[in-house]
């Protein structure tokens, strides 16, 4: 009988001291605390009212009050300074100077370019090789959507993919701020 118990004892020691051993022991630990607290406070309510969450949305704005953001979300209609080109007409005019002329130069591409563009957009083309303009036709034409009276976005189609444009006209004259290739 005591052989047996020194058996157990020294089997138990040794599970003890080993890493399966700790990790049971802190498992035992840490399931101890959790149902030990929730014998104290009951089961957790999700709906209890001590969420950090408001009852209202919060505001940051005047909800009555007009929107003055860049985009609207409404119909717009651009405003043109008088006697300048409408967006469409920028944008035919960008859309040809863009494809260039086989063996054209960087610096001549850009300077046709740089009357249609903002000064951001012309400074992003600087060093670009219109060689690697991408290539096509124009299949169809320009489809210009006002997102606002300042802003907006004109798909040209081609037979290998769509050029984006984005034209804002911040004191009613209209040039060209980005530029994205979508192929088909």
């Amino acid at each position: 009988m005591i052989v047996v118990r020194r058996a157990v004892q020294h089997l138990f020691t040794r599970v003890l001291r080993s890493r399966l051993g700790i990790a049971l022991v802190l498992a035992v630990v840490v399931f101890g605390v959790i149902g030990t607290t929730r014998l104290v406070t009951g089961p957790v309510q999700l709906d209890s009212g001590l969420s950090n969450r408001p009852e209202q949305p919060i505001t940051t704005v005047d909800p009555t009050a007009g929107d003055h953001g860049l985009i609207a979300t409404g119909a717009a209609t651009p405003v043109t300074r008088p006697g300048e080109p409408a967006p469409e007409q920028i944008t035919e005019r960008f859309v040809v100077a863009w494809r260039g002329q086989p063996g054209m130069t960087a610096q001549r591409w850009l300077a046709g370019l740089r009357p249609l563009a903002t000064p951001a957009l012309a400074e992003q083309l600087t060093g670009v090789d219109p060689a690697g303009v991408p290539p096509g036709q124009v299949v169809g034409a320009a489809v210009v959507t006002a997102r606002s009276e300042t802003v907006v976005e004109a798909r040209v189609p081609f037979d290998t993919g769509r050029l984006r444009l984005e034209l804002v006209a911040p004191d009613g004259r209209w040039l060209v701020d980005a530029v994205d290739w979508e192929r088909e």
